[in-house]
């Protein structure tokens, strides 16, 4: 072939692969005599690579399978109310803060002695009663109110004198006479209307249910204006008077009081007997 056939000119002289400095690279490249390439080290050969790989797998797969898992419970378990909820966490906390090595005492708990009795509540003091007055005697024999009440008064002075039912007829007569059963003043004497008392006489110094005289004996003005104490006066003296028990109602009266009308006591014997009798019944 010419050299200047075209078609001589379209072919050219292959390029090496490899460069042209490295003898080794083209000896592997050419011939029988190229060398084996290197034995590549696998990127899971190392023992190491192996175990982390194994392990992330496993990770893996046991995350999937808790994943799996409780997206099944899920689906069946049913949802815990609000207040289970709240109970759980506040024992969580609890349990953490019990782990706690700085937290404060408990304070103790102080269980009642099991002697100790049950204070009793204050005693309520009742209002004291206030006393009930006596019954005022009902009137008989003629007698007013007020006659009755200084009529009782002699009746219970003489009981309490220990003195006998013929004593008490004697007194109740003889202050029928004398003042008609009213605690009179004395006119004579200003100082008696100072006391209580239900009308005044003028028969000198003579004042009370008796009629009885300061002037003789027989007590200040004061005493005498006193229902008790003229009563008093008239039975210490009737028992004075040696056999009084047997007189006449008007023989022991006027040996009392020396009455310028000793006649006029008997009138009052049987009004005086009623009276008694009503007032010791």
């Amino acid at each position: 072939m010419h050299a200047d056939d075209p078609s001589d000119q379209k072919l050219t002289k292959a390029l090496p692969t490899t460069r042209p400095g490295d003898a080794a690279s083209t000896e592997r490249t050419i011939g029988r005599h190229r060398l084996p390439d290197p034995p590549r080290r696998a990127l899971l050969g190392s023992t190491s690579v192996r175990v982390a790989l194994a392990t992330g797998v496993t990770c893996c797969l046991g995350l999937a399978a808790v994943a799996t898992a409780r997206g099944a419970e899920d689906t069946t378990r049913p949802v815990e109310p609000l207040a289970e909820a709240v109970a759980e966490r506040a024992a969580i906390a609890d349990e953490r803060a019990s782990r706690s090595l700085d937290r404060d005492a408990a304070p103790m708990r102080v269980s009642p002695s099991p002697t100790a009795k049950p204070t009793a509540s204050p005693t309520v003091r009742k209002a004291a009663k206030k006393p009930v007055k006596p019954r005022r005697p009902r009137p008989v024999a003629g007698l007013d109110q007020t006659q009755m009440d200084n009529a009782k008064i002699i009746v219970d002075t003489g009981l309490e004198l220990k003195m006998p039912r013929r004593a008490l007829v004697v007194a109740l007569a003889t202050a029928m006479q004398e003042s008609n059963l009213y605690n009179l003043a004395s006119d004579v004497l200003p100082e008696s209307a100072d006391y209580p008392h239900q009308g005044s006489g003028s028969d000198h110094d003579s004042v009370g249910l008796f009629q009885q005289r300061p002037s003789s004996g027989w007590g200040t003005v004061a005493e005498l204006m006193r229902p008790s104490y003229a009563a008093r006066a008239f039975y210490t003296a009737l028992n004075e008077i040696p056999g009084w028990q047997d007189m006449s109602l008007t023989a022991a009266a006027q040996a009392v009081q020396i009455s310028g009308f000793p006649d006029a006591y008997a009138q009052h014997e049987e009004r005086a007997s009623t009276v008694a009798a009503a007032l010791t019944a």
